[in-house]
Formats: structure tokens, sequence, C-alpha cells
């Protein structure tokens, strides 16, 4: 009998578990991949993020890794050039980072493992146990035998088609058709930070990660999904050249280390947070547009949330309830700005209220960190926005 069986081992689930066993929960982790394993992933982490990882005691071991800091950021759109990195109101180092999947998941895996989770790779969920309309347990199968668990609660986090959702019956909202398709790849010996490029209908972003590699990412809308693949890499390298001209003559001195990886679903929802005896984190029970880089930032955010939520009322049904309650009104009120500002960037138009904030603040080393912060989540949009740079609007 476990006090929480968290299904999914990657960037929610993992946390979650090591949260909760930290509390000293019995915690089942199951995971139907086996690491190392990698993930379509822009991979970028946020600042919040790191600031995450830092408190867990798990940013180390990342560092340790290989993979690189980047501590500046550039955005460019219409004639206008941003550069700076995001304001962190503690005053830590300001370096985002972007592992590649196969290493930041395994990472996080052997933190919730070491936090005292019980941890299973290759074990794939095929049902809930319910009693008195209430989940009490999983079935999952793995090396060809199907087990039963019985637990207090629990968890999905096996992403955005999540099997504890759909089995469970968690109802969607705030439900929007998918508006890009990406379409992304590595290079070696190319020199870039974080950058993104945004012009009329495309959009272009870099990532440094692991072994000198930078992901090279191009956005498309979403109804061009089927005529781009037809000529993927042309189409691809195309609207790099297009949308961020001095990037592409960089790329012309790079090396392909990669295969041309592409996703069209890229969907956008609220799903129900929790029920009786079970919850959802991450992608499993919230799924927006990649163009921001949001999904793991917001991963961690869901996973120390429903944590704190939670801690102290496992195994009690009613303080659970409550504690679940609360963990899905606060959830929601937390990815909201997030989620509208990925709907709007998602379109792929140059906004012009937008085009006149960035034309105000260019220039300005202070307002461009703000909102390079505000970008990444750590700043709310209102404090942005000042009574002199309102005047210059």
């Amino acid at each position: 009998m476990y006090d929480a069986i968290v299904v999914g081992a990657r960037c929610a689930g993992s946390p979650t578990a090591m949260l909760l066993a930290r509390q000293g929960y019995r915690v089942l982790l199951l995971e139907r991949a086996t690491f190392p394993r990698d993930t379509l992933s822009t991979h970028y982490i946020h600042q919040p993020g790191v600031a995450r990882l830092r408190e867990w005691g798990v940013l180390d071991a990342i560092i340790a890794s290989g993979a690189p800091a980047m501590r500046r950021t550039v955005y460019a759109v219409s004639g206008v050039r941003l550069a700076g990195q995001a304001t962190v109101g503690d005053g830590s180092d300001t370096a985002a980072y972007g592992p590649r999947r196969q290493i930041l998941d395994q990472i996080l895996a052997r933190a919730a493992e070491q936090a005292g989770a019980t941890v299973r790779l290759g074990a794939s969920v095929t049902d809930l146990v319910e009693e008195g309309g209430r989940v009490v347990g999983v079935k999952y199968t793995s090396d060809g035998r199907e087990y039963l668990e019985r637990c207090s609660l629990v968890i999905g986090a096996d992403g955005m088609h999540s099997t504890v959702a759909r089995l469970a019956g968690a109802a969607t909202y705030a439900d929007h058709l998918p508006r890009t398709c990406i379409y992304y790849t590595y290079w070696s010996g190319l020199p870039a930070d974080f950058e993104l490029y945004e012009a009329p209908g495309r959009w272009v972003g870099t990532v440094r990660t692991h072994d000198d590699l930078t992901l090279v990412a191009a956005y498309f809308p979403q109804h061009e999904f089927d005529q781009v693949r037809r000529n993927a890499l042309d189409a691809y390298l195309r609207n790099i050249a297009e949308t961020a001209p001095d990037l592409g003559e960089r790329l012309s001195g790079a090396t392909q280390a990669e295969r041309l990886r592409a996703k069209g679903d890229q969907l956008n929802f609220m799903r129900q947070a929790a029920g009786p005896g079970w919850a959802l984190v991450g992608d499993a029970g919230h799924h927006k547009d990649s163009i921001t880089a949001r999904g793991i930032s917001d991963a961690f955010t869901q996973a120390a949330l429903l944590a704190r939520h939670l801690q102290g009322v496992l195994p009690d049904p009613v303080r659970t309830a409550a504690a679940l309650r609360a963990y899905a009104a606060e959830r929601d009120v937390l990815l909201d700005p997030g989620y509208q500002a990925t709907l709007l960037t998602a379109r792929l138009t140059v906004q012009p209220d937008r085009l006149a904030l960035l034309r105000a603040i260019e220039g300005d080393q202070e307002l461009v960190d703000r909102y390079f912060a505000v970008v990444a989540g750590a700043l709310p949009s209102e404090e942005l926005v000042s009574p002199e740079l309102l005047a210059r609007l």
C-alpha cells in the first residue's frame, strides 16, 4: 500500500515523486520508457525552473552533466532587436539551461529514487482500480507480467495523451485548436545564445545544449504542416534564412548533427486537475504550444504546488480531497497568464501593440531585462509597465 503512485517519470512526475518522498510518503514512480530515453522537446528551462532545480538540490547534477549555461537572450522582430537576460528577483544567477531530455529526465528520476521513491521503469499502466467511486490504485504491466498496486492517490504525469486522465475521465476545458507546427534539429559549430526571431507567419528559436550542439527550431502555421513535410528540410532552412538572416549565415558554416524532427499536434488545453483519488501534473493536466518553451518550467511549478498542498494530508481522504480542490484552483490561476500569452504568440502575427512596446523599451537595458523576466514567467506583466513606459508609449 503506497501513499501515492505517480505515473510518468519525466519533468513533472519525477519531481512530484521526489518532493512527496521527501515529506516521508511511500511513493511508487512508474514510467513506461526505460532511461536514458529522448523525447520531443525544446529543452529550454526558464529562470523560474532553474530556481526550482537549485532549491531542490538537483541543479548541480545538471551542470555537472555538461549542460551549458545561457546568460543572454536575443529577440528580433520587425527591425527591433533586444538583447539581455531575465531579471531574477532574488538576485541569484540568471542563467538558463537547455539539457537534452535523455540526460535531464534520468537525473530527475534518480533524484526521486534518492529521496526514497520506488522507481520502476518499463512499466505501462493499463487500468485504474476503483472502489466506491474513488481511485484506489493502478494495474500495470512490466516484463510481460501484470501487477496491481494500491494507494491513497494516483498522480498522472504521463504527458499530453495521458492514460490516467483518460481512465479517470478528466474533463478538458479552455480547449483551443493547434496553431503551429515545429521542425527542429541540432547543429554543431553554431555559436548561439537563447535566440528568438519573429516574422509574420514564422518563428525561429535557438537553444544551446549538451555536446556543443545548438537546437534550431522553425515554426510554421499549423495549416502548413502537410505542405511543409513534403520537403521539410528545404522549408526549414528557408524559414530560418528569411526569418533570421544573421542566424542563417551562421548556419551555413555549421554541420547538421541529427535528423530533422517534427511535431504537428501542438495541443492547447486545460484538463480537470483532480478528482476522487487522482490528480494530474505537467502536460497531463495542461498543455500549450511549445513556442514559448514554458513546458518544463510549468511542470516543475505544478509538481511543487501539488506537493505543497498534499503535505501532511495523505492518506486521510477528506483532507486529501480538500487539498486537491485547492491545488486545482491555484494551478489554473498560476498557469492561465502563460497560457493566454502562448496562445497569442502562437498566432504567428506581429501584434502592433506588442511591437510598440518593444520599440519603447529598446535601448533601455533595465526594461529589456524586465521584459525578458515577463517572458520567462519570473515577473508578472503588470510590473513591466511603469508610468514612464506608458508615457513613452
